[in-house]
């Protein structure tokens, strides 16, 4: 069996060696010619997969190790017998550092209690429902709009789109891209909702950059400039627009979810899926390729404000500036089409708020509660 394999996805060999050989590719260079002599496909987001792509070869799977699947027709997979698995939840705890990693640096730059916001989720799926279970234990007020869960299971516990836009200091989107249909979400924070938003609150986009009218945007920010943006996602990737780069607040290259427990956990999902799909159980898990963190555990001997405690313990683990200033150094040097292309390739090593430990003595244990809800594991 022949596999084309993401040069990106790590663990491509203990995960998909054990069915027989493994050809890496950069992801957005997997051509069909690559395919002519390949059984199974193993892409992440920045590979199209449909006809141009999968026409008069022998492909029978093809698996994406990502939650997205917007970048495969899964219309044309079925039409054509082709097995396919995608990776739901795989990276949403990361992506959840992400949101608190982001809010967290973005309050601490404007000088405003990010505990006292009132935030807004768009889409609670696996990532905004996370993201919703941690605001809340840190006492934080939350509206969820999700109209697809609200027609399926009632309207209570969920509100619109626009009241999100008129009642919220802070708006995180979550949502998958919908391009047609009565859920349709490109540009779903469009001309009007973005002029609507409260001066001096704050846009977060780590679901899909098509969520946003990108032009709309930017003429709020520059025109008024009364607004904070901080996008992971934007439209046109990796061309992305420089202009609106320049005035984001907080600019990364589509990384929210790229820690190194939720890529393995995507290629583990993708392992047993493609097992399955050969009629064949695999006893592989997460433990057997995952490594241990490099900082394992730290202690609190006292107490802090609770937003400085929450930075300190979330900056030891991971730091948003880090990516948001890599992608300003690495598109002024070469552009920002490669500059963004250039940081997701070289990516640095990155874990997940719950591989850190934290030990609290003294009057530092009461910090328990909120080190907990941000994603923390408590030392015993």
């Amino acid at each position: 069996m022949h596999l084309i394999v993401d040069a990106n996805i790590p663990a491509a060999d203990a995960c998909f060696g054990v069915f027989g050989r493994v050809t890496r590719v950069s992801g957005r260079e997997i051509t069909r010619a690559h395919l002519e002599d390949a059984d199974a496909l193993i892409v992440r987001s920045v590979t199209p997969v449909g006809e141009a792509l999968l026409a008069g070869t022998p492909v029978r799977f093809v698996g994406t190790c990502t939650i997205g699947t917007d970048h495969v027709d899964r219309d044309y997979l079925a039409a054509h017998g082709i097995g396919f698995a995608s990776a739901p939840g795989c990276n949403a705890e990361a992506v959840a550092d992400y949101v608190l990693s982001s809010l967290l640096t973005h309050a601490e730059r404007e000088g405003r209690p990010l505990l006292e916001r009132r935030v807004g989720i768009v889409g609670a799926g696996n990532v905004g429902r996370r993201v919703q279970a941690r605001l809340e234990g840190l006492g934080m007020t939350v509206l969820v709009c999700d109209p697809p869960r609200a027609e399926r299971e009632g309207s209570a516990g969920f509100a619109g789109l626009d009241a999100l836009v008129e009642r919220c200091d802070v708006l995180c989107l979550h949502t998958p891209l919908v391009r047609e249909g009565r859920h349709a979400t490109r540009h779903l924070l469009g001309t009007n909702r973005i002029a609507g938003l409260q001066p001096g609150s704050a846009v977060l986009n780590a679901g899909r950059g098509d969520c946003v009218d990108g032009a709309a945007l930017y003429r709020r920010l520059t025109m008024l400039g009364d607004i904070a943006a901080l996008l992971d996602v934007w439209e046109n990737e990796p061309g992305i627009d420089a202009a609106l780069h320049a005035e984001a607040a907080l600019a990364t290259p589509h990384i929210a979810g790229y820690s190194l427990d939720g890529k393995l956990r995507g290629s583990l999902m993708i392992h047993h899926a493609l097992a399955g799909h050969l009629g064949s159980r695999s006893a592989l898990a997460l433990d057997d390729i995952c490594p241990p963190p490099a900082l394992a555990e730290l202690t609190l001997g006292r107490a802090l404000p609770v937003e400085d405690a929450l930075r300190l313990c979330a900056r030891a683990v991971y730091d948003a500036r880090r990516d948001h200033d890599a992608l300003r150094r690495r598109a002024a040097e070469a552009g920002t089409a490669a500059g963004f292309d250039a940081c997701r390739a070289g990516y640095p090593l990155r874990r997940e708020f719950a591989t850190l430990s934290v030990r609290l003595e003294g009057e530092a244990r009461t910090l328990a509660g909120p080190l907990a809800a941000a994603g923390f594991t408590l030392a015993a």
